[in-house]
């Protein structure tokens, strides 16, 4: 390649990272901004037999099931990126063992037509199967703190137990351990969750690069009547290594209802403000299904 050619190429590259950093800056300034509001006097932990979505942004919140309390989580995203389509069913079961500490397993089921993330330009293949499963312990630290209001950490584990075919796979094929930090507040009928995250992972990062690191906001206003509606922006910086990728940032953006209190669903889209395979649609349900007989309580 000629100097004038790889000049113009490193404009070009330039010219495209430009919303990307522009988001990332905006989400840091977000994140920096929220965290000196003063939070809600004092944020009520939910009634143990309400349900507490944390679907389906890619942020959660800070608070926990109630001891003996079983919540699941189930969805449907669609998106349709060039030259191909694909469609996962997430899952989601969590569980409070104790105070201040939740239980969750992942996992789902992904059909992908046309491999668009990984196949080779012009290859058509389908993955179809389940995805990896992650376990997850989610531990209450702080209840409104200063600075970080509700506070909690999460770390996670994901082990490879779906396909790791390089092309049609519907798995990393590595093993993650991933830790998150959490922190929500609420100012009247309007909440805020904050996450940062990193995740390690095995392999030699042909797969799915060795390091990732989620930068999340996500906010949400009561509409009265059991409705609500949420805005999220998440960001996946970008990664090194033979597997690595550009920044990936969304928005996602979306209503939920309530239909009990321990019922939930939701629906919505998500954008793709850079780096993104495509626009998506979701759908999905949170039901919180009550408490297991005989299992102490908080006192």
């Amino acid at each position: 390649m000629t100097r004038r050619g790889l000049v113009a190429e490193l404009a070009c590259r330039a010219r495209d990272a430009a919303p990307a950093r522009a988001a990332c800056a905006a989400l840091v300034a977000w994140l920096c901004a929220a965290t000196t509001l003063p939070a809600a006097a004092q944020d009520s932990i939910p009634d143990w037999h309400v349900a507490q979505p944390e679907r389906p942004s890619v942020a959660t919140h800070a608070y926990v099931l109630a001891p003996g309390v079983v919540e699941v989580e189930a969805g449907l995203s669609a998106l349709r990126p060039a030259g191909g389509a694909e469609t996962d069913l997430p899952f989601v079961a969590k569980f409070g063992p104790a105070p201040r500490t939740q239980l969750e397993v992942q996992w789902g089921w992904t059909h992908r037509r046309g491999s668009p993330i990984v196949a080779p330009p012009g290859v058509t293949t389908e993955a179809d199967g389940p995805i990896d499963v992650a376990f997850a312990l989610k531990v209450r630290v702080l209840e409104n703190a200063p600075v970080l209001a509700n506070f909690s950490v999460q770390p996670a584990l994901k082990l490879p137990s779906g396909s790791a075919d390089t092309v049609a796979g519907t798995g990393t094929g590595t093993t993650d351990v991933g830790l998150l930090l959490i922190s929500s507040r609420s100012y009247g009928r309007f909440s805020l969750d904050l996450n940062a995250g990193e995740t390690w992972r095995s392999g030699a990062g042909t797969a799915a690069p060795r390091t990732a690191t989620l930068l999340t906001a996500s906010g949400g206003a009561d509409l009265g009547r059991g409705w609500a509606f949420g805005l999220e922006l998440f960001d996946y910086p970008g990664t090194s290594g033979p597997a690595g990728a550009s920044p990936q940032i969304g928005l996602t953006i979306g209503p939920t209802h309530a239909l009990r209190k321990w019922v939930v669903i939701d629906a919505g889209v998500v954008v793709n403000v850079s780096g993104l395979p495509a626009n998506s649609l979701y759908a999905g349900v949170t039901w919180n299904v009550g408490r297991i007989p005989g299992w102490p309580d908080e006192h």
